[in-house]
């Protein structure tokens, strides 16, 4: 393809990628200009969407998302696959220090959880 050359590409090959199990990230946001929602598409770097809720975000992102890939597709440019989940065991094993192993370890005992529950929560946040 010569650069700067655009191909036209099918609405049916924008849907293909449309309906892949993408991972989307929805995030509410409260900050000086106020609360809001902000979504994105892990595998697709730079995708945003943004809306006063979680269903516009989600369509916002949506609609940026069709945009990226027809945009991607014409210039030649490949899209990312989705992750696949089956890839992860949901294991992994990390190293501490003691001392921060013991304050974790503290700080489940006194909420009254495994150091497993308690990490996993904290990881969420």
């Amino acid at each position: 393809m010569i650069k700067g050359m655009y191909m036209k590409v099918s609405k049916k090959e924008v849907k293909k990628y449309l309906e892949m199990p993408y991972s989307f990230i929805i995030n509410q946001v409260d900050d000086e200009s106020g609360k809001y929602f902000v979504g994105r598409v892990l595998e697709l770097d730079g995708l945003l969407g943004t809306g006063d809720t979680y269903e516009e975000a989600y369509r916002d992102v949506k609609e940026a998302m069709e945009s990226y890939i027809e945009t991607k597709l014409s210039n030649g440019i490949s899209i990312p696959l989705p992750i696949d989940s089956a890839e992860y065991s949901g294991k992994f094993v990390l190293r501490l220090p003691k001392t921060l192993h013991k304050m974790l370890s503290k700080k489940a005992k006194d909420e009254g959880v495994s150091l497993n529950q308690y990490a996993l929560y904290k990881l969420a946040l």
